[in-house]
């Protein structure tokens, strides 16, 4: 998988000199991304629903026409992402009511690279489009953060993440997502939301089949702009 990851990047690279700078464009996006896990059976009655973790993603890419309506869009991002779980009671003390509990969230920052086609819709001035592709993630590394809520809040509390054994740094997920662009300057100004799901299984236990996946819905906004203006 590194070497899928190696090749994504060297990608930006090599389409920029072979494609005409005149037709490639270059541009950069950022936003938040929600993610979130499917929830292991194994897990059904212990826990309640695994909630989504809120966090940054930003990315540079290049966007090379491959016909009028279709290119193709390589990135290179970064991605928080992770999933949280929510606890809590509530009881009346002298007819007050009274809320402890506590959450905790697991949270990992990470470098990902997708290999997109995009279909724009119209050539106009405005143009919506689609994204759709595989791409191949890498955890740098990983937290868990615990806090009280309610009546009694706390300070976070983090543990790092050990990746390697049971936990997997490497993922492999399809991102599909709908954006809409619009001519601005000598570029274009975008809005976009995408979803990626993950296929590889993040906790490996010999024997045991925990089904958790990563899963997360991103909103960004972005620019971009031919190489070489």
């Amino acid at each position: 998988m590194k070497r899928i990851v190696l090749a994504g990047i060297v990608t930006l690279g090599l389409m920029a000199a072979q494609t005409s700078f005149a037709q490639v464009q270059v541009g950069i996006r950022g936003g938040a991304n929600w993610g979130f896990a499917s929830k292991p059976e194994i897990l059904d009655g212990l826990t309640s629903s695994l909630r989504p973790s809120a966090g940054p993603t930003g990315a540079i890419f290049l966007d090379v026409p491959l016909s009028e309506f279709v290119s193709f869009r390589p990135e290179v991002a970064y991605v928080q992402k992770g999933v949280m779980v929510r606890e809590g009671f509530t009881f009346n003390a002298f007819n007050i009511p009274v809320t402890l509990g506590g959450k905790v969230a697991y949270q990992s920052h990470n470098v990902e690279v997708p290999l997109l086609f995009k279909f724009n819709m119209t050539n106009g001035s405005v143009q919506p489009y689609v994204i759709l592709g595989p791409a191949v993630n890498y955890a740098v590394d990983g937290r868990v953060r615990t806090r009280g809520t309610g009546f009694l809040s706390t300070k976070p509390f983090d543990v790092d993440v050990n990746y390697g054994g049971m936990l997997s740094r490497w993922d492999v997920s399809a991102v599909g997502g709908l954006g809409l662009s619009m001519d601005a300057g000598v570029g274009k100004l975008f809005i976009e939301g995408r979803y990626t799901h993950g296929f590889t299984r993040q906790i490996q236990i010999p024997v045991i089949n925990i089904n958790a996946r990563n899963q997360g819905v991103a909103v960004s906004l972005g620019y971009s702009f031919p190489i070489g203006y």
